[in-house]
């Protein structure tokens, strides 16, 4: 009887593990849906994907070239956008960059060289000072950065940016939104397929989204 309970576990156990799986995402495991679904920003069939980051955050830049990849092959499938986390509340310096060149039209054609200036050259941006000087350095104008970094519409936004991110329920990075309603990232994915090898955890994060993606594309 006792060998009996043994083999019966065992095999609850591999049948759970056979069961997860990120190509399958279960709610309340590999993601959660919101409890207030928010507006998206995409038009007609596309799917809106954003993806909560901190130029800081190491997750963040490991995961991005898998993202960027990812992004091109879903092509306009999705609409893709990225809020920066105010990790230190309304003056956040890197938060306070991100919108800044975001209203400048330069963050995206920016946003590789800031990652690899925290990552590869390790180099600090941790105060107003630190950002203008880094903006002037990569070909910014002086006058436009610092205008447009003080100016009404980007401290409004800085000021809101705690409650955008309380409002998706997001509270590390990176964590991505699909369709305003799912919330997936790295740590849940992780913790719902243990069995998961370091390496492929960012492949297997993007699985989920390519779940989630199709599950909203459904329910257009």
């Amino acid at each position: 009887m006792r060998l009996l309970k043994i083999v019966l576990v065992v095999a609850g156990l591999c049948a759970a593990t056979a069961f997860a799986s990120p190509t399958a995402p279960r709610n309340g495991a590999e993601y959660t849906t919101l409890k207030t679904p928010q507006p998206v920003q995409a038009q007609g069939k596309k799917v809106e994907v954003i993806e909560f980051f901190m130029y800081h955050c190491p997750a963040c830049y490991a995961l991005e070239p898998a993202m960027l990849e990812w992004v091109k092959k879903q092509g306009d499938n999705i609409s893709f956008r990225r809020i920066h986390l105010p990790l230190t509340g309304e003056n956040d310096p890197e938060a306070h960059m991100f919108l800044t060149l975001e209203a400048m039209k330069l963050e995206e054609g920016l946003h590789a060289k800031i990652l690899s200036t925290w990552h590869v050259e390790r180099k600090r941006l941790k105060s107003d000072a630190d950002n203008i000087d880094w903006a002037v350095k990569n070909g910014v104008d002086k006058e436009k950065y610092t205008a447009t970094y003080n100016s009404f519409a980007v401290m409004t936004r800085l000021k809101n940016a705690g409650r955008v991110a309380s409002t998706y329920e997001v509270n590390s990075t990176p964590t991505m939104i699909v369709d305003g309603r799912y919330l997936t990232n790295p740590t849940m994915v992780d913790s719902a397929n243990p069995g998961i090898p370091r390496p492929q955890l960012g492949a297997a994060t993007l699985q989920v989204l390519d779940a989630l993606v199709e599950q909203a594309r459904k329910g257009k």
